[in-house]
This record gives C-alpha cells, structure tokens and sequence, in this order.
C-alpha cells in the first residue's frame, strides 16, 4: 500500500458533557496537529497516490470551519461531545466526500483509505481509518 500524509492544524474550544471528562467538563481549549493520510494499493498514471497540493489545499478546507472556533456554539455539534476521537471522524469522513466529489483530481478516485491523526499533545493523540 503506498500513502501520502499532510499536515495542518487548529485551533478549538470546546467543553464536554458526563463525569467521565473531570475537568474537560468545563470550557478548554485544544491546538490539534492534523495528520491526512491517503493510501492506495497501486500508483495513478502520474506514479503518485495524489496531488500533495491538493491534499493540502483540502485538508485546509475541510478543517476551515472548526479552526480558531467554540465547537461548543456551533450548530452541526450541539449537544455532541467533540473529542478528538469524534473530530478525527469528522475529517476523515469531510475528506473522503472531497475525493468524491472530484476535488482532488479524478486519479484520487483510486484512494483506497484515509486515516486522520489529530495530535494533541507530544505523548497523546487519535486517529480514525475509513475506506473511501
């Protein structure tokens, strides 16, 4: 399998719901390094997995809307708890309909999977795998 990673990141708050959150239970702020990876068992006519630019310029767009925001006052999440876990879903699941919808080129057709890394921290992070 051959894969490509690109990388970005955001800014949120957010604050969750249930006791099982402590203190996150209160509004915080997050800073997440977000990792795209695309993968594909053969290379396009071009001998690449896809347009690096591309990605890029997709993964900005699809995080656009979550960055430098209170997740908790936007419309799509309420009474959702955001978790890392939940966002790296999210993106994931914004990108694969980006590759559908053709905006990274009709060879990122070919894109078996993407997995999204949201990196907390230096020792913490999630991910998410799905199949395009």
């Amino acid at each position: 399998m051959f894969s490509i990673t690109v990388r970005d990141h955001i800014m949120i708050a957010h604050s969750f719901q249930g006791d099982v959150f402590g203190p996150a239970q209160r509004l915080h702020g997050a800073t997440f390094v977000v990792d795209a990876t695309f993968r594909r068992t053969e290379l396009d006519d071009d001998n690449i997995v896809v347009d690096m630019g591309l990605a890029s310029t997709e993964l900005r767009s699809v995080i656009g809307d979550l960055n430098y925001r209170n997740l908790d006052d936007h419309e799509e999440f309420k009474g959702t708890n955001t978790s890392t876990e939940f966002l790296a879903a999210l993106i994931a699941d914004r990108l694969a309909g980006r590759i559908h919808a053709g905006a990274l080129g009709e060879n990122a057709r070919g894109i078996a999977q993407i997995a999204v890394t949201l990196h907390e921290s230096h020792i913490a992070w999630a991910s998410y795998e799905r199949a395009v």
